[in-house]
């Protein structure tokens, strides 16, 4: 199946604000600042495509942050500090709106 492209726009984000790759640290506050903003399985979906780039301790280790981020929420200073990677990277400074992308599946 083919991903949305409202999908592929955010890991073409991830790629810029992480061009080697997201550090272990950051799958908790990324994963979290992701499922503020998309469906559960939307954040699915872009976890996988990320495990099949990454090692299998780095797979494992995302799949453990989306456990993990609906039992704990990561400290402000975190999710600002890949927010902040994130802008670098092209992400929008606003909460950016998925949703109302054409292509964005209603949730």
């Amino acid at each position: 199946m083919e991903m949305p492209a409202f999908l592929t726009k955010i890991i073409g984000w991830l790629r810029a604000g992480y061009p080697d790759g997201v550090p272990k640290v950051d799958y908790l506050p990324l994963f979290a600042l992701l499922g503020s903003q998309l469906t559960d399985e939307q954040v699915k979906t872009i976890a996988e495509h990320l495990e099949t780039e990454s090692d299998p301790d780095s797979a494992e280790a995302i799949r453990a942050a989306i456990k993990q981020v609906t039992h704990e929420q990561p400290k402000e200073s975190d999710i600002a500090r890949v927010r902040s990677r994130l802008a670098a990277g092209g992400w929008p400074l606003a909460k950016p709106d998925f949703h109302s992308w054409p292509d964005a599946p209603d949730s």
